[in-house]
């Protein structure tokens, strides 16, 4: 895969280099499109705080990606929704900690009004390519 970060569009800080970048080109290849995950446990329990809901998502992406052969280097486009804006230091710290990257995935974070699951603080959604 090939980052696109054009000195044409603003430079992105270096805090945010290895979890973000503006495009990422992936060759032609398989594609994983992985729905959004909530932090459901695989008995089917949500976690109630966000730490613990975000880190389950993750899992549960991780795991699907695994699944179909790829890693976390084959993910080519992240979505995050999350319910409260008080929430998005925690997850800068957890991209960091687990998903940081020389080739970050391109990504969108968005607060929402609310997710499908009333007590969902967090969905991820994730676009895999493997060549």
């Amino acid at each position: 895969m090939k980052i696109l970060n054009p000195p044409t569009v603003w430079t992105v800080p270096e805090q945010f280099r290895t979890i973000y970048t503006r495009a990422l080109e992936a060759p032609a290849g398989r594609t994983l499109f992985v729905s959004g995950q909530f932090g459901v446990t695989p008995g089917g329990e949500m976690h109630s705080d966000f730490p613990e809901q975000l880190g389950q998502a993750m899992d549960n992406v991780e795991a699907l990606l695994f699944a179909s052969g790829m890693t976390l280097k084959d993910m080519a486009k992240t979505t995050f929704l999350l319910t409260r804006a008080t929430d998005l230091p925690a997850l800068g710290e957890a991209r960091r900690a687990r998903w940081a990257s020389d080739m970050p995935a391109a990504v969108t974070v968005m607060v929402v009004a609310a997710l499908a699951r009333p007590d969902a603080l967090i969905e991820v959604e994730v676009t895999a390519v493997r060549p």
